[in-house]
């Protein structure tokens, strides 16, 4: 069964590494592109919630955000409801480029599926979605600072 870890680790890091090669020109590296097709789903999202959505540590999420600020993808607003938030919101240069990730992402996902039928791809998904909370559940306990039991 550890097989299906490391495939999906595989699969992840491998799509990773184009996406990354793929954003280049468009001065989107190192997973940056992530962060901007999150901001701009969800506009008004503090860092915090991006870091969490995204299941990395503030510090990693503090230095992809600053770095789309710094290229003029987003924009950090004061919160009006709460003085100590910012919250982020994609550029113009953020709306344009958002359309060239959603297209990538949708042919990466057509290239990664290639040969499912339609209800394999559902099945696929289900079962991704249950591996996924799991992880998710396990990782909101680890970050917390507890220790997992082997």
């Amino acid at each position: 069964m550890a097989d299906i870890l490391r495939s999906i680790g595989v699969i992840a890091r491998s799509l990773d590494s184009i996406s990354n090669i793929e954003f280049k020109k468009y001065d989107l590296t190192k997973g940056q592109y992530i962060y901007l097709a999150r901001i701009y789903e969800h506009p008004g999202i503090i860092q915090e919630k991006v870091a969490e959505m995204i299941k990395v540590d503030r510090t990693t999420a503090a230095r992809a955000i600053k770095k789309l600020e710094t290229n003029e993808f987003i924009v950090r607003k004061q919160s009006e409801d709460n003085k100590k938030e910012k919250k982020l919101y994609v550029t113009k240069k953020g709306e344009e480029t958002y359309p060239i990730l959603y297209r990538e992402e949708h042919y990466s996902n057509e290239v990664a599926l290639k040969g499912l039928s339609p209800s394999e791809r559902k099945q696929i998904f289900k079962l991704l979605e249950v591996v996924e909370g799991n992880i998710s559940e396990n990782w909101e306990y680890m970050k917390k600072g507890n220790k997992r039991i082997y």
